[in-house]
């Protein structure tokens, strides 16, 4: 079962550049969150301020209870071991098989016997697609499958928190199509507290429970996909939608008085919305064959409840 995990007022910078600030939000236990940025707002650095590899310049992260900015080098390796991270590239060791690879820290952690390394290693390696290529070198296989592996390792010790750094990054759409199912029946097998940076907006629209959004450093939005899907913060929009128009510029943010005429111009193009509740793009389900808790049997229910209301407004428009 996963663990919740509270940030509040949370500031990190390097020198005099701030990389964010007072940036609070509540990770529920056992659920999925994306968290979405521009390049350069520091996502990846949110993820070692986490789990500890990075110390905030103040505010708290409490895990279970326990704020870990205050614990010492010793406590804090204990709390880490509640982690598990896929890192962008999948940080396998070049030299080492995959089954090496997903097996070290077992070996370097506990004191298991080979036997049940073995038992374990073969176990999440099948959970991930893996079973078979336990001999081959990270150089031999395909960016998709160096990510699986990475994320085979990232769970051997059986974590409570999964943190995934751009999971998506170099992969083409129909592996992300495959990542992203992965992740989701993961969640419904081990049901533990994943946290997704990416940048990729399909992953955001089908995969999280939440979502939160990091620009001109501050945390600008964070809470149910919904909320977020259907926001009208004008760099929600901008970022979920892919458009120039908007706060967010090439390499800096927009000149003020830019921004305004361009959501203006976005104003006066846009459709009007139809009445009702909003489409959003449906859910991933966990595969067929896939027990699925309570949680996604309630997520199931509602995806099929909106699936209704949405043909009904269809019928309804075409009449």
């Amino acid at each position: 079962m996963g663990v919740e995990i509270g940030v509040e007022g949370l500031t990190k910078s390097f020198g005099h550049q701030v990389i964010w600030q007072d940036v609070s939000l509540t990770l529920p236990a056992g659920e999925v969150s994306v968290m979405l940025g521009p390049s350069g707002t520091g996502k990846s650095v949110f993820l070692k301020t986490l789990v500890g590899l990075l110390k905030p310049d103040r505010g708290s992260i409490r895990i279970a209870g326990t704020d870990i900015t205050a614990l010492r080098e010793h406590d804090l390796y204990e709390v880490r071991k509640l982690f598990g991270v896929l890192f962008q590239d999948g940080a396998l060791f070049g030299s080492m098989n995959l089954y090496d690879n997903i097996a070290f820290p077992l070996r370097e952690h506990t004191r298991r016997p080979e036997s049940e390394i073995r038992r374990t290693v073969l176990e999440k390696m099948d959970m991930v697609g893996l079973i078979g290529a336990e001999d081959k070198l990270p150089g031999e296989i395909s960016g998709g499958m160096r990510k699986r592996a990475g994320l085979a390792r990232a769970l051997v010790l059986d974590p409570e928190i999964i943190l995934f750094d751009e999971p998506d990054s170099g992969l083409d759409p129909v592996r992300v199509a495959y990542l992203n199912q992965l992740i989701v029946d993961l969640n419904a097998q081990i049901d533990a507290t994943f946290l997704i940076v990416t940048h990729d907006i399909a992953s955001a629209r089908q995969v999280p429970d939440n979502i939160g959004l990091l620009f001109r450093r501050e945390l600008v939005m964070f809470g149910p996909r919904e909320k977020l899907l259907t926001s009208e913060e004008p760099v929600v929009r901008q970022f979920l939608g892919g458009r120039m128009q908007g706060p967010i510029g090439m390499a800096e943010e927009k000149d003020a008085a830019q921004v305004e005429q361009e959501l203006a111009q976005l104003g006066a193009d846009a459709d009007p919305a139809p009445p009702g509740v909003p489409d959003l793009t449906p859910r991933l389900l966990p595969t067929a064959g896939i027990t699925r808790p309570p949680r996604w049997e309630a997520i199931a229910d509602r995806e099929s409840l909106r699936q209704v209301r949405a043909s009904i407004r269809g019928k309804a428009a075409g009449s």
